[in-house]
């Protein structure tokens, strides 16, 4: 049984990148000399992605002979149901999401617009030609038809949701947390992989040869960060990056236009009629646009509760009258070394979690975001509640926490950052912090403590709206 550590007669594929790459390497092991292009065309045709608009960029799987060579290598690999329910996307009507698998930094990625991104790129690093497709496969159609499906819908509601797996450790079910929109979260993450490492392999120099699949997606989702640095330290393109990387490819073209062109062609290819290229329709377009940069791009992604593992509170919870004036500033000093993967900052998100309910009766976490080195922003109480993390001051402001003792050292350039522009501008424009606001230490406004601790309070005095 390949694909899970469990034996054959108890086979139990998991939905995770790693258990993919695996199997993606059986095939490529079990055929010498194969081309990444050949294999990712022929998981396309074992999907059955054959859309028109695909067939209009790549071509049809089933006129490619290497596709239809290799799908027979991969059903010798007994693995065909695994690729076929591991790149299928579709969302059940209990809100079950397939298609889509856990990447070892605690995201969720929808494998069909990742390989659509990458064939793209391999097809014109090939030819030597322009990668034209990669925008619109990738994210274009999908963030266009949600944009016109859902425009009688709140902006917040055309896109999304996230959801939550069974068991991290072991993910065989994705449930959304709120009915879908044709762009769910895992779609907008495959599709900004697929335009990053499309884009990297269409810009491979003629004297460059790609490497294999398996590789390609090892690079990007498996890596190990120092501690000294974090992804300071890290040159190449990988998954906790995926924001700021898809944002500095595609945020040079003109997005609107874009978005305009991928719909008329959807139209001409599919004979979509509900879509009429109007002004109601560019209109739609843009304000999906607006709401798309916000979340994605201005927005850090931040893990939920349910995905780290929290418990629930111990008592209802008390909502905060939006927007708050005041941003505390802490570290956890406890645990004091920084969380430098998805594993390790979710078991501190438990430990601290734990320490505050049981140690000194608390109803949850006390803060209201925590910043992991890993690149990623977890959720404590979230934007909407009291939290419990700066005496005599929880009502008036977020409190947000970096894991790590700051007394001496600083956090990676990369985890302030999230904390200093990223996290504050997705407050600020949702509405979560007044846009005067203010920046203070915990020891400003709590005088029994040195947190920050000494180095990051020298640091965040330098900040915009810090005020002593």
């Amino acid at each position: 049984c390949i694909l899970s550590d469990v034996k054959e007669e108890a086979c139990v594929h998991l939905r995770n990148m790693d258990s993919f790459i695996r199997a993606v390497r059986q095939v490529e092991d079990s055929n010498p000399g194969l081309s990444p292009l050949a294999l990712v065309r022929a998981l396309r045709r074992t999907a059955g992605h054959d859309d028109m608009m695909t067939i209009h960029f790549l071509g049809g799987s089933y006129n490619l002979t290497d596709a239809a060579g290799l799908e027979t290598a991969i059903l010798n690999a007994s693995s065909f149901s695994f690729f076929d329910k591991a790149i299928h996307h579709i969302v059940t009507d209990h809100g079950e999401e397939r298609g889509v698998v856990l990447a070892s930094d605690g995201t969720t990625v929808a494998l069909a617009p990742l390989l659509l991104g990458i064939e793209s790129g391999l097809k014109a690093k090939m030819e030597g030609t322009t990668a034209v497709g990669i925008f619109p496969l990738t994210l274009g159609r999908t963030l266009g038809l949600s944009f016109l499906s859902l425009q009688d819908f709140p902006a917040s509601l055309r896109l999304g949701p996230n959801g939550c797996w069974d068991n991290v450790e072991r993910p065989k079910v994705f449930k959304l947390s709120r009915p879908p929109t044709l762009a769910t979260d895992a779609m907008i993450n495959g599709g900004m992989d697929g335009a990053i490492l499309g884009t990297d392999l269409s810009n491979l120099s003629a004297s460059e040869q790609p490497q294999a699949l398996s590789e390609i997606l090892k690079g990007y989702y498996s890596f190990v960060l120092s501690e000294e640095r974090g992804l300071d330290a890290v040159t190449s393109h990988v998954s906790p990056r995926r924001r700021e990387l898809s944002r500095s490819i595609l945020e040079t073209l003109d997005l609107h236009s874009q978005l305009m062109e991928t719909l008329t062609l959807v139209w001409k290819l599919e004979k979509t009629e509900w879509i009429a290229l109007d002004t109601g329709v560019s209109k739609a377009v843009k304000d999906g646009l607006k709401t798309f940069v916000h979340k994605y791009w201005d927005c850090p992604q931040i893990i939920p509760r349910c995905q780290w593992g929290a418990k629930p509170p111990q008592d209802t919870p008390i909502p905060l009258s939006l927007p708050l004036k005041f941003l505390y500033i802490h570290h956890t000093y406890e645990p004091s070394s920084p969380c430098l993967s998805f594993t390790n900052c979710s078991r501190n998100m438990r430990s601290m979690q734990r320490f505050h309910q049981e140690d000194r009766g608390w109803n949850d976490i006390g803060y209201s975001f925590v910043v992991g080195s890993d690149g990623y922003i977890y959720e404590g109480r979230g934007w909407n509640l009291l939290g419990k993390h700066t005496r005599g001051h929880n009502s008036i402001g977020y409190g947000v926490s970096v894991v790590g003792n700051y007394t001496s050292t600083l956090p990676s350039r990369h985890a302030m950052n999230l904390l200093r522009h990223r996290l504050v501008r997705c407050a600020v424009d949702g509405g979560g912090l007044a846009a005067n606001f203010t920046i203070h230490g915990h020891r400003q406004v709590v005088n029994y403590t040195t947190c920050p601790g000494d180095a990051l309070f020298s640091e965040i005095r330098s900040w915009e709206h810090f005020r002593d």
